[in-house]
């Protein structure tokens, strides 16, 4: 396998099908968007829960540190059967079609989803309700490996060839766009209702939103998918799902480059939304009201960032920005934590700094090594690059990171974030090494 420098991505060959229908990448762009945030929101709701109420519904017998730990450890399991989710649904994909897998794909995950929502606490089902808890989660995870629809690669490869870091920013407004939603739909309720009723009934009502939005973006993204333009281009890009032991075989110095390469902005984004969110609940009497409003406008800015990286991409180079974004996130890992221990100035400086951080790191991410896989290979590999990067970069940062600040105070939880950030380097470097010996 010949390695690529990550600017070097294919050539843009005009987004036009083979009887010549013009699809705007704006078009496509819009439909990334909505399948992204829905996608994120999903993702947040759980997340956002999984601090506020389940270590109280579901592990009551816990003290309240171990239950958080307990909580962030089903968190996790999401990211373990993610990579599964995505084997099995890209043989859905080659037997059934595109339209079929993201159908049965983004019902499994609503109906996972609002599953939670009608799930009894332990006091009801004893053990039993965190059993149901975990197969839910699992069946999300598993859903998210098959809501893989190749426009992000589909917008990549029409994108302008000097606007390209600008259009790998696109998919990743998703993540800080759901993050704003979940948010503020938690602070309502947290404002609105008692802490006995927001834990008896009131938490349950995000998860039905985000089934009803999954609906909406179902066929938003089925909209697009099927129409006869988006099928030639399908088709004429071989944007198709090719085997999984194939593609590693032949492409896994990619898949493992395109793993490690966007770890220190995927250890970033949960130590800026799901681990500080813990912490301010566990050790500082403030409100949690008050710092999901504080993540909410934070995440607005990392919306500003993320845009910006677009705009960096494409002048400086995708490369360079992540270079420097990944140094700056070690540094940041160094002392920032330690923010968090000093009031709501504190909280604030650390989250602003983060999601700039974030968005800029996160913004080229998910574009570093797509273009680098054969074009037969793109679809799957991009997807199990995902999968992974996800997996060993974020599934398990609430948890380390949480215990690292319990053990050794705010300044350990960085060590997380710092281990991504080297990884990240190095993967930068080796690609780089691999690509001037060709």
């Amino acid at each position: 396998m010949t390695a690529v420098p990550f600017d070097n991505g294919m050539a843009g060959q005009g987004p036009r099908g083979h009887a010549g229908h013009a699809v705007s990448p704006g078009d496509i762009a819009i439909g990334v968007i909505i399948g992204r945030t829905s996608e994120f929101f999903d993702f947040f709701v759980y997340a956002i829960a999984s601090v506020l109420v389940f270590p109280k519904v579901f592990f009551p017998f816990a003290p309240p540190l171990q239950a958080m730990l307990w909580s962030f450890s089903l968190f996790a399991l999401a990211f373990l059967a993610r990579p599964v989710g995505s084997v099995a649904f890209m043989a859905v994909d080659r037997m059934l079609g595109r339209e079929a897998k993201l159908t049965i794909a983004l019902f499994l995950l609503g109906g996972s989803t609002a599953a939670i929502a009608f799930l009894p606490g332990y006091e009801t089902l004893g053990a039993r309700a965190i059993w149901l808890l975990a197969l839910f989660r699992l069946g999300q995870g598993f859903a998210l490996g098959g809501t893989w629809d190749g426009l992000a690669s589909l917008l990549a490869l029409n994108a302008p060839e000097n606007r390209r870091g600008w259009y790998a920013m696109i998919p990743q407004l998703g993540a800080p766009l759901g993050l704003i939603v979940a948010s503020l739909l938690f602070a309502f309720f947290t404002a609105s209702l008692s802490t006995a009723d927001f834990l008896e009934w009131g938490w349950r009502y995000p998860f039905f939103v985000a089934f009803a939005i999954n609906v909406v973006a179902l066929f938003a993204r089925l909209r697009m998918v099927a129409t006869p333009e988006f099928r030639r281009l399908y088709e004429s890009r071989d944007l198709q799902a090719a085997p999984v032991l194939e593609t590693v075989s032949r492409e896994w110095r990619t898949v493992a480059i395109g793993v490690f390469a966007p770890l220190a902005s995927f250890a970033l984004f949960h130590m800026v939304t799901v681990f500080p969110l813990s912490w301010v609940l566990l050790f500082t009497p403030e409100q949690p009201t008050s710092f999901l409003l504080i993540e909410a406008g934070a995440a607005a800015i990392g919306v500003l960032a993320i845009i910006a990286s677009g705009r960096l991409a494409d002048r400086i180079g995708r490369r360079r920005l992540l270079v420097v974004s990944a140094a700056a996130i070690a540094v940041f890992s160094g002392f920032a934590p330690q923010l968090l221990g000093l009031g709501e100035g504190g909280e604030i400086a650390f989250m602003v700094l983060g999601f700039i951080l974030l968005g800029l790191a996160f913004g080229q991410s998910s574009g570093a090594v797509s273009s680098n896989f054969a074009t037969r290979h793109r679809y799957t590999g991009s997807a199990l690059t995902s999968d992974l990067a996800w997996l060993f970069g974020a599934g398990f940062a609430p948890l380390v990171a949480l215990w690292l600040a319990a053990q050794g105070g705010l300044l350990a939880s960085g060590a997380y974030l710092l281990s991504g950030a080297l990884a990240t380097l190095v993967a930068l470097w080796l690609n780089a090494e691999l690509a001037s010996r060709h």
